[in-house]
């Protein structure tokens, strides 16, 4: 399957150029035999646009609009927006088919920042998984996936693929080159991830969008400028590239410490194919040994 990630700047509040743009991208896009168009967290209305007084439903204008152009393109497109629904407003991200049809719909879990934890409420459903073209695709926004639990829990749910809009500053380059490859090659992912670049309302934009395999290298990228990145996902990979985490890690239990015994593996966790060094409640367990040792 051919993804295509587009790279730009933010729509900035202008909601017409917004939509000339996905139908551009979308035309380009289905030229190159994409099937589907990941595009940047908040694409609208844009990202540093409090209050997102114009934020809208998930059967609103926007997204009926979105459908249209997907259809007519035949292709499909991720995007994140700015959703009201429940009396609050949502950084949510959509997918829609090359039919139309939808196809997920994310409330980010993980937000980042005074301005969205000021103007949005968390989400508090897992992240779907859902069909593309015979792989099994999971959303995510932004710092969700800076999060290994978020990751592990789309792979073991499933999920070769993850579609991340996100929303990078300036300065935070880590993300992109460590922690976006980390968690593809430590959950045997493909991530990619849509960023903007450029400047918006004072916010410098990192740009780096990328598409990572989950032997962690780069199966395409962009640098600082605006880019549209046309990009064949490989169904197969060889053994020898791919995280053996899940079998090689050993839990190293301190009854003197958490004052019980060692739990044994049940038959289903032993055979999972996750690194366990990712499940939250291992996290969490590490983290309480921590706490008491000190």
């Amino acid at each position: 399957m051919k993804l295509a990630v587009y790279q730009g700047p933010s729509p900035a509040g202008d909601i017409d150029a917004a939509f000339r743009r996905v139908e551009g991208l979308l035309a380009a896009a289905s030229a190159a035999g994409a099937r589907m168009l990941l595009l940047p967290e908040l694409f609208l209305p844009g990202y540093n646009q409090p209050p997102f007084a114009g934020a809208q439903s998930l059967d609103g204008p926007w997204m009926a609009r979105i459908a249209g152009m997907a259809r007519t393109a035949r292709c499909g497109v991720t995007l994140g927006w700015a959703e009201a629904a429940e009396g609050a407003v949502f950084n949510a991200a959509s997918a829609v088919g090359p039919d139309g049809a939808l196809l997920a719909h994310y409330r980010k879990i993980q937000l980042y920042g005074d301005m969205e934890r000021g103007c949005f409420r968390p989400g508090d459903a897992p992240p779907p998984i859902f069909d593309l073209d015979g792989m099994r695709a999971g959303l995510l926004i932004c710092y969700d996936i800076e999060f290994p639990q978020h990751a592990a829990d789309l792979a073991r749910r499933g999920a070769g693929l993850v579609l991340v809009p996100t929303a990078n500053p300036a300065g935070f380059d880590h993300v992109p080159r460590v922690l976006v490859p980390a968690r593809a090659h430590e959950s045997r992912l493909i991530v990619a991830y849509a960023n903007l670049c450029g400047s918006e309302g004072g916010l410098e934009y990192g740009g780096g969008s990328v598409v990572v395999g989950p032997d962690a290298l780069p199966l395409a990228a962009a640098g600082r400028a605006e880019a549209l990145l046309i990009c064949d996902l490989p169904q197969d990979w060889p053994d020898a590239a791919l995280s053996a985490q899940d079998r090689d890690l050993r839990r190293i239990w301190r009854a003197s410490i958490t004052g019980r015994a060692a739990p044994r593996r049940s038959s289903a966790s032993a055979g999972r194919n996750v690194p366990a060094s990712t499940d939250p409640k291992i996290s969490m367990s590490a983290s309480t040994t921590q706490t008491s040792e000190t």
